[in-house]
């Protein structure tokens, strides 16, 4: 039996992935006291934020995980969606899309950061780049998809993107903020002997 094929977590890994779903949560609620802050009855938040930053801190296998897990405490009832939604009817509407979108954004910018074994600033910049477009494509295209077909709204694919953009512009200042702050606190974690990293050698 290959022992080595079975991921092993340790106490620092699990913790990490809990604090990560627990950001999502907090993230999707930021606007809830301030309801202004909504552009087609979609609340803006932090949730894009935080997961690309789960992939940049935590690697591809712990930062996809710790979207899973947010999305399925969600499904299972507990109200940390947007509005403080909850089942798996947040997952149907037209905001679903960026939900499952999360995990493999987590996951892909996961990687790119296990490819470099010193990422330099500029390595940190272009995974969370793509690590935003990830998310818009999935979840806009998901979004002109089910208004379209199961929620019976009509709307063009242009006006879509355009919606869509409002947010676009607050989620591309946060990423860039996020990945001139991020090196640091990877560093710190990746002193860690606690702390289980993919090795990109050992893949």
């Amino acid at each position: 039996m290959n022992t080595r094929a079975i991921p092993r977590f340790r106490t620092l890994d699990l913790t990490l992935v809990s604090m990560f779903a627990a950001l999502m949560a907090i993230g999707a609620n930021i606007t809830s006291f301030a309801p202004f802050l909504e552009i087609a009855n979609i609340p803006l938040s932090m949730q894009p934020f935080f997961a690309i930053l789960a992939g940049l801190l935590l690697g591809s296998r712990l930062g996809a995980m710790s979207m899973t897990v947010y999305m399925l405490i969600g499904i299972a009832g507990a109200p940390v969606f947007a509005q403080f939604g909850a089942g798996i009817g947040a997952i149907m509407g037209s905001s679903g899309g960026f939900i499952l979108a999360y995990i493999p954004t987590a996951y892909v910018v996961g990687k790119m950061m296990e490819a470099k074994q010193k990422p330099t600033l500029s390595h940190f910049m272009i995974a969370s780049l793509v690590g935003i477009m990830i998310i818009y494509l999935i979840g806009t295209n998901y979004m002109y998809i089910s208004l379209n077909i199961w929620l019976e709204v009509e709307m063009s694919y242009a006006s879509a993107w355009i919606v869509m953009a409002w947010f676009g512009i607050k989620d591309l200042i946060f990423t860039i903020f996020g990945a001139f702050i991020t090196p640091r606190i990877y560093s710190a974690i990746n002193q860690s002997t606690s702390f289980s990293r993919p090795n990109n050698k050992s893949a």
